[in-house]
């Protein structure tokens, strides 16, 4: 009973310390009109650098939902879950929101949520990435970012690399038993070989040109959630940009609703990866540079159809994101 109590005192603290964030809106804030719909859903997966969504909970019922859901989902669902509007909103790379407007899902990409978060992992002698020519190299996920990362160094990735990607391998594990020579990992993949001691760092998206100037992970909605509902919407990037701060001013606190909320495990790793990953810059980039910045990148590799005048002019919006960078940074 005693242990009981005293987590509930825990829990309850965390809440307290969460609601005393919730600032109450001001200025024009306050004066907008409620949200259209009171009920919202987001997408949920087991990556640590989606933190301000999952954080924002108390403060998207600041805003005036007061039915928020977290939808469990596998990352490669995302664009189709948000065109069949199934969810509202989802933070992802924002490689994969470009992928799905190409491919036709009506999602609008409305705000980024912060820079780089991935580290480039090897074993042996592996200084730079060019010497990862005619190597196996994993990544959880499509293989595209590597992909990226090895043109803008003149590999071909298709020719150059063996890249690993079927989950059902589980890269980041072949990785750590030496079986792969390169492992491209998200948190809270990137605490886990840090604390197993697995091989050495030679590329930090949050740190290293020209992908540290970009936003690596970035907010899409339902297109017609964002057409229909320009004030829930607003709202929902305000509370998410609110909530990046938070990460950066409290990780104690972001890390504990974390855990506490189910979205991660570990609390240690929690706290790791919102200390390293610049939320703090959410308001330094501009997002429509950094989706064509992955566009005519994708589109030359052929991963994508489109040309980036096509995937901002289809599948982007970012004027209530810079009303909201106004209000929140002056």
């Amino acid at each position: 009973m005693a242990t009981m109590q005293t987590r509930r005192r825990v829990l309850g603290g965390v809440v307290m310390a969460a609601s005393a964030a919730v600032l109450p809106l001001r200025g024009a804030a306050a004066l907008e009109p409620p949200p259209e719909t009171t009920t919202l859903r987001l997408s949920k997966h087991p990556v640590i650098c989606f933190a301000p969504q999952y954080v924002a909970e108390q403060l998207l019922r600041a805003e005036g939902f007061t039915d928020v859901r977290y939808v469990d989902l596998p990352i490669p669902a995302v664009a189709h879950e948000l065109g069949s509007g199934h969810i509202d909103f989802a933070s992802d790379l924002s490689l994969h929101h470009i992928i799905g407007i190409d491919k036709g899902a009506p999602i609008t990409i409305v705000s980024g949520v912060h820079g780089g978060c991935y580290e480039l992992f090897v074993h042996g002698d592996v200084r730079a990435i060019p010497d990862l020519k005619g190597m196996s190299v994993g990544e959880t996920g499509g293989g595209e970012l590597i992909s990226l990362i090895a043109a803008w160094v003149g590999l071909d990735p298709k020719k150059d690399l063996k890249i690993v990607t079927d989950p059902a391998l589980n890269p980041m594990e072949l990785f750590a038993q030496g079986k792969l020579d390169a492992q491209l990992a998200f948190p809270p993949e990137v605490q886990e070989l840090h604390a197993r001691k697995a091989g050495h760092v030679i590329l930090q998206t949050a740190a290293d040109r020209p992908w540290s100037q970009y936003y690596c992970c970035a907010l899409a909605g339902n297109r017609e959630f964002v057409t229909r509902n320009p004030v829930a919407t607003k709202r929902v990037i305000r509370a998410l940009m609110r909530a990046a701060d938070l990460c950066r001013s409290a990780p104690e606190r972001a890390a504990r609703l974390l855990v506490d909320g189910g979205f991660t495990p570990r609390y240690d790793f929690a706290l790791q990866a919102i200390n390293e990953v610049p939320y703090d810059l959410w308001a330094d980039y501009d997002p429509e540079d950094s989706v064509r910045f992955w566009a005519l990148r994708m589109h030359d590799l052929g991963m994508i159809r489109s040309d980036a005048k096509h995937i901002i002019a289809e599948g982007t919006d970012f004027r209530l994101f810079e009303k909201v960078k106004r209000e929140l940074k002056t």
